[in-house]
């Protein structure tokens, strides 16, 4: 027990030196410290598309949940469900495990190592006397038991900067996780509202059915009794015809989105029946703050992901110009070897060593050097997809905004169309009772109205998702003004 006692004495001693030549070594880096890098165009103090008399405020850090704002409880159970269900959100999760696992194994490499090695053998053997010639075979046992440790002296700093790349690829790869989450819970919500919109115009699509066949009976009707012709019939049956074989073109986009939005709450495909929607479900959204563009270089996990990558391209010229200088080692073995197990750890049966090795290129045609050259190129195209990211990003923003100003816009000129039509409908289904004009007035005006009900239907469609892309662009949501 003294003997292994000592043995681990003199093995902390070794390990604690090795920590000690750990912390010393890396101090220096090769390769560029990493500043976050100067955009190659100028931005705009604020939006060039928010209005005037939107609030001006600073985006908020706490993104928060978005989606709420829609106040709906199914939205929020459809996303709660997304999150805790998705295969893709799952797969993304395990691959931050895996590059936390690879950080781990790259950290590790600038500690030293220790390993035991137990050994028993039993050999035999013959042997020849050199004067009598006389062969005698002989068998022997032998027992060892060491502690072999290594260390490797960064004294370049090149395992220092392996590690803080293999750091930067996991927050890239953290990054990546919230852009994947970010997009899958506002593809739920917008095919959400996409079975919503369907719904709306499978319901007014039934109710132009019903109509064209009131129509129908109205001016069959006045044939009998010879107020019309049978062109208005065959005119009054071709109209609904359309219209009755419009409907299962919808039935099957709502079914397909039904079960495209099933598989991403991770359920099985299923489909149900159309739902009665009210009239009217378009929501009065807050105003945009108008915010800073500086803003979406903290708030976008693409953007951020982005920046981390180049944080590791960085790191890797330090690891790439590291390796061209020499690479020192230390290795030592404590341990004891004997004939007879009982004798192991006596004091004659000790040994130990220890070896400073060194090693280094001295002709690899240009390996080396083209490896730095290579990462150098490979941290510049790192840069320039950095602004490629950026720069998308403030397109993004800047066509979500001014998509939403001229949506709205529509919006207010269908509303006031829709007006119309219903007036004119009144009015030529007044004038046909009549029989002061023909009944192709009456399927003109019938017709304009139900495409001024489908219109208000896509447009309103298209504010709700212009709404999660202004969310998806600008990173989230954003704070409440000050009053």
């Amino acid at each position: 027990m003294t003997q292994i006692l000592l043995i681990a004495r003199k093995l902390s001693i070794l390990l604690l030196a090795g920590i000690f030549i750990s912390l010393l070594s890396g101090c220096v880096k090769m390769g560029p410290d990493y500043q976050r890098p100067l955009l190659p165009f100028k931005t705009p103090a604020t939006f060039q598309q928010v209005e005037p008399s939107d609030i001006q405020t600073v985006f908020a850090k706490d993104k928060g949940n978005w989606w709420q704002e829609f106040d709906d409880p199914v939205i929020d159970q459809l996303v709660a469900k997304t999150l805790q269900n998705n295969l893709n959100i799952k797969k993304a999760a395990k691959q931050i495990i895996q590059i936390r696992s690879r950080f781990v194994q790259t950290r590790a490499d600038r500690l030293p190592s220790l390993n035991l090695q137990a050994q028993g053998q039993h050999q035999g053997f013959t042997t020849t006397h050199p004067l009598t010639k006389e062969r005698n075979y002989q068998t022997q046992d032998t027992y060892s038991l060491s502690l072999p440790a290594s260390f490797e002296i960064d004294l370049w700093g090149k395992l220092a900067r392996a590690e803080e790349a293999a750091l930067a690829e996991l927050m890239q790869t953290k990054e990546n996780y919230l852009v994947i989450l970010q997009s899958i819970i506002a593809e739920t919500v917008s095919l959400y509202l996409k079975i919503e919109s369907l719904e709306r115009q499978i319901q007014v699509l039934t109710k132009s059915i019903e109509a064209y066949q009131k129509s129908l009976a109205l001016v069959e009707t006045r044939y009998e009794h010879g107020l019309t012709s049978i062109l208005d019939v065959r005119q009054a049956r071709r109209i609904l015809a359309l219209a009755k074989s419009g409907l299962p073109a919808f039935k099957q986009e709502l079914g397909l989105n039904q079960q495209h939005l099933a598989v991403l709450t991770g359920c099985y495909p299923d489909t149900w029946e159309a739902r009665r929607q009210p009239k009217d479900y378009m929501k009065i959204f807050s105003p945009v703050p108008s915010g800073l563009p500086s803003d979406l270089l903290t708030r976008r996990p693409d953007i951020r992901a982005a920046e981390a990558r180049l944080k590791s391209l960085n790191a890797g010229i330090g690891v790439a110009r590291a390796g061209r200088f020499p690479r020192i080692a230390l290795t030592a073995n404590l341990g004891y070897s004997s004939e007879a197990l009982k004798d192991l750890f006596q004091p004659q049966n000790q040994l130990w060593s220890m070896a400073l090795g060194l090693s280094q290129s001295l002709f690899d045609a240009g390996k080396l050097k083209a490896v730095e050259k290579a990462s150098r190129a490979l941290y510049e195209q790192g840069l320039i997809e950095y602004a490629q990211t950026v720069l998308q990003a403030f397109a993004e923003v800047e066509g979500a905004l001014l998509s939403r100003k001229l949506l709205l816009e529509r919006r207010g000129l269908i509303i006031k169309y829709l007006a119309e039509a219903r007036a004119t409908l009144q009015v030529a289904g007044d004038r046909y009772e009549r029989g002061l004009i023909g009944y192709l007035s009456v399927l003109e005006a019938q017709h304009a109205k139900f495409g001024a009900q489908k219109d208000l239907i896509h447009v309103d469609f298209a504010i709700l998702a212009n709404r999660i892309g202004l969310y998806r662009s600008l990173g989230g949501g954003w704070a409440k003004p000050l009053s």
